[in-house]
Order: structure tokens, then C-alpha cells, then sequence
């Protein structure tokens, strides 16, 4: 350990229960690392450091006082933009609200700050959320930390920019089409889309929906898990939502990788793939596979994800955007634009077809998984591209049908509401970071991020395999 800020959310928590870590130290460090990095990568466009240090002195007189101390107390904590925070600037990216200072906070956010989390600032995000790209009209763009003038991902890129760059912990995100999971293989870090339900949403209003999720985002499986730990739970506010016993996630099963069956798939079927992203995944299998109990390179049955997800998510843009588009069409971005107007061209039809094909693609899925233990796959088809760069048009020469076409990787699992995360796994041939995915068993939270967690040690003892690290000390510099 160089400063506090490097010290693992658990490892910190430790220590801070155990008072041999000041919540105001580790908070003053935060800070330190957030005001040298920061100005080079935009990650945290707001802040409430004021707020946030009235916060630690207030957990560190409670662990000085002996009181039980809940299980986030004292950490620092991201928020992403698209999350509603009470007292603190909360615009979505967008000019629209680009003054919006909310009452109170929505659920995720409440819950995690009461189980002691202390909440430092907002973490830069997509228009809305859309893309995955962390470049807005308010803020601007969040560079990678492994080349500030490529993407970091979205739209929780912010949120993976904090954690690659030690300048929170913890973070806050959410996931659709990838968000939690894309900017966390740009970035080095771990991003977990729990089984739609387990972390419950309040500010969903498709609430019978299963595309959209929030979750934890933390540098290793172990963090991940502490943070779900807290914003796990049972809540009516969320239909989907189903009983569950938080604290089960701070002690995950311990797995042994050589009993696990698992299904390998460079495209899932469907989806295109950059080439170079394709020879990486194909190495890093290599390197790995002997540690499983049995490897099958087979792709599962995930047809017609692209026409599945792009109505379904457009369901949500009616009623979404509908008095922006009509009032204010000249406040909003072009992706903000584009969902709206594909939307429209969708009719009820198209909306039945749809969710008959979701639910006909889930059950064949939940069929094809009872033969693995988890599948896996790449994270991100392509590269980080320069920031300047809105999304990929083409790959291999091919042009896609959308500016979310790319990310079929991801919402392909998405469509079928089972997990996935998103581990470390080495560096792509531009020298950023390679994420791997590997999607569980549905309701298979517990397991997955044991096998998760199991197979992170495993990949630490392979050189090309290990979590990447930025370098601090140029960012630093840069800025």
C-alpha cells in the first residue's frame, strides 16, 4: 500500500473496524487521489466533499464510540449521474437538467449510504445513460485510464474510471445493455449485473421489465460482493424484486474450478466481434482452460437478440422521452434522438412479437444452462475507440445496423435475465484492458461470484492474465 485510497474496500473496512483506519484519513486520501487524477480523465465531474467529510468525522466517532458499525461504514463511495441524490447535482447528462438538484435519494443510493457508505461525488455518464461512450454535453468525455484519449466505456464509465484509479473504493452502477459491464473490461475493474430483482430499482418505470438492473462495481470480486452485500434485499418498491439474505453475499462458496462444466463462445452466436478482440479471447481460453473440469466451445441459443432487444428497449423510450422530444428536441443528443424516433416506427405488433421471442429465447436458455455452470464469453466487441467517437459504425469492414449494434455481447445475456459479470483478464493488443464475461446460472448470484472470485486468484498466478494496473504517477502528471 502507497496511500489509503489503494487499500481494497474490505481491507479498508477492516482496518476502519478495527481502528486501525480513520474514516476521515481514508476519506482525505480519496480526495487527494481524486484532485490529481481527475482533471486528466473527468471521471467525477461533481463532488460534495464538504457533505462527505461531515460523514467521516461522524464514522469515526462511531467507531471510536464502540457503536456496531454497518457494513459499508466509512468507505467512499461513487454515485453514477443517472442516480437520483438527494442535496447534490444530478443532471443525467443532460442540459435538460442540467440544473436539477434532487430532495432526497433514490432507493439504491439511500440504502447503500445507510449501510455507511459515504457518497464523495457523481460519476460521469452517457446523455441519459445511452451508449457507451461516457461523453455528454454537460460534462464532456471521461477518458480510459489506460489511455485518457480512448473511451472508458458506459455508461457507468465514470464509475470504472473512479475504482481503476483508486479514487474511490466503491461505486454505483447500472446495466441495460452493458453498462456495468463494458466500462469495467475498458477499465480493469468488476462490474456485476445482478439477476434483475435482487438489487431493487425505484426509479424504473417499466417496472415489469427485466432489461434494465443496478449494481456494484468494485476492483476485485471480493469488493463487488461486500457492496452488494448492502444494496441486496427484498423491496415491494420493485415488482421483480424476491427475498434474499444480504449478508449471504459476505461469505461466498468456495469453488473448486476443476468441477465446473463450462460452455465457451467467442460471439454467443450472434453478435460481431472485432477480430483482434477475437484472437485475445481465444489466447486467454487457452491460458485457462486446464483449470475447468471440462471446456465446450459451443454457442448458445440466443437468435434474434438483436430484433428482440432493440423493440423492447424502445418500449421504454415512449414513455421516457416523450415530452423531451416533442418540447425540448433541441436540448437532446443524437442517441437520445435516435431511440425516440426507431421507437415510433415500432408497432403493437412488433411489441407482442418481441416479448413472445424474449420469452421464447429465456426458456431455451435456461434449458442450454442446465448442461454448464457458466458460459463464457468476450465483454466488449471492440477496442476502446477515441473519445471524439460517438460508437463503432463497422467491425471487420462490416457496417452495423445501430449505434448499439456493437454491444450485442451484452444484451444478448441481458434479454434473458440471467447474471453476468465482468472480470479482469489482461490487456487487448492496444494496450488497454480485456474483460472477460461469464454468465450463471439465473437466481445463481451466490455461485457465480464464487466461481467469479476462484477463477480472479487462479488468473492473478498468470502474468497476461492479471488484473492491469494504470499508472497513476503519469495520469498525474498529465493532469
Amino acid at each position: 500500500m502507497t496511500e489509503p485510497c489503494d487499500l481494497s474496500a474490505v481491507e479498508a473496512r477492516r482496518l476502519i473496524g478495527d481502528k486501525q483506519l480513520s474514516p476521515v484519513e481514508l476519506l482525505a486520501s480519496c480526495r487527494d487521489r481524486t484532485d490529481s487524477i481527475n482533471p486528466t480523465l473527468n471521471a467525477m465531474p461533481t463532488t460534495c466533499w464538504d457533505r462527505a467529510e461531515e460523514e467521516a468525522k461522524a464514522a469515526e466517532d462511531a467507531v471510536m464510540r464502540g457503536d456496531d458499525l454497518p457494513v459499508l461504514h466509512g468507505l467512499p463511495m461513487g454515485v453514477k449521474e443517472t442516480m437520483v441524490s438527494g442535496g447534490v447535482r444530478t443532471t443525467f447528462g443532460s442540459p435538460i437538467f442540467a440544473d436539477n438538484i434532487p430532495e432526497s435519494d433514490e432507493r439504491l443510493v439511500a440504502v447503500a449510504r445507510k449501510a455507511g457508505a459515504i457518497a464523495v461525488g457523481k460519476t460521469n455518464v452517457p446523455e441519459f445513460g445511452l451508449g457507451a461512450n461516457s461523453n455528454n454535453p454537460v460534462f464532456g468525455p471521461t477518458g480510459n485510464p489506460f489511455d485518457p484519449s480512448r473511451i472508458c466505456g458506459g455508461s457507468s464509465g465514470g464509475s470504472a474510471v473512479a475504482l481503476a484509479t483508486n479514487m474511490v473504493p466503491l461505486a454505483l452502477g447500472s446495466d441495460t445493455g452493458g453498462s456495468l459491464r463494458t466500462p469495467a473490461a475498458y477499465c480493469g475493474v468488476v462490474g456485476y449485473r445482478p439477476t434483475p430483482g435482487l438489487v431493487p430499482m425505484s426509479g424504473r418505470p417499466t417496472g415489469w421489465s427485466a432489461l434494465s438492473v443496478q449494481g456494484p462495481m468494485g476492483r476485485d470480486v471480493a469488493d463487488t460482493a461486500l457492496l452488494l452485500s448492502a444494496i441486496a434485499g427484498y423491496d415491494p418498491v420493485d415488482p421483480l424484486s424476491y427475498p434474499v439474505d444480504p449478508a449471504s453475499f459476505l461469505k461466498l462458496p468456495d469453488i473448486d474450478l476443476s468441477s465446473l462444466r463450462v460452455a465457451v463462445s467467442e460471439d454467443l452466436g450472434f453478435a460481431p466481434v472485432d477480430n483482434q478482440i477475437r484472437a485475445t479471447f481465444r489466447a486467454a481460453i487457452k491460458d485457462i482452460k486446464s483449470v475447468f473440469g471440462s471446456v465446450t466451445e459451443i454457442d448458445p441459443p440466443l437468435e434474434k437478440s438483436d430484433e428482440v432487444f432493440a423493440i423492447l428497449r424502445s418500449l421504454q423510450f415512449i414513455d421516457r422521452f416523450r415530452p423531451h422530444y416533442e418540447n425540448k428536441r433541441d436540448l437532446l443528443g443524437p442517441n437520445a434522438i435516435a431511440n425516440y424516433e426507431e421507437a415510433l416506427e415500432y408497432s403493437f405488433a412488433d411489441a407482442a412479437w418481441a416479448q413472445n421471442q424474449q420469452t421464447t429465447s429465456y426458456r431455451r436458455f435456461l434449458t442450454f444452462m442446465q448442461d454448464y455452470d457458466i458460459l463464457l464469453a468476450p465483454m466488449a466487441a471492440v477496442p476502446p475507440y477515441p473519445v471524439d467517437q460517438l460508437y463503432p459504425t463497422h467491425i471487420n469492414g462490416e457496417e452495423l445496423r445501430s449505434y448499439f449494434h456493437w454491444l450485442g455481447l451484452s444484451y444478448g445475456i441481458t434479454n434473458v435475465a440471467h447474471p453476468a459479470i465482468t472480470i479482469p483478464c489482461g490487456l487487448d493488443p492496444t494496450g488497454t484492458p480485456f474483460g472477460l464475461q461469464i454468465c450463471g446460472q439465473r437466481y445463481g448470484d451466490h455461485a457465480l461470484l464464487g466461481i467469479s472470485a476462484a477463477l480472479e486468484r487462479y488468473m492473478a498466478t498468470i502474468p497476461a492474465r492479471a488484473r492491469p494496473l494504470p499508472n497513476i504517477t503519469g495520469l498525474a502528471t498529465a493532469a
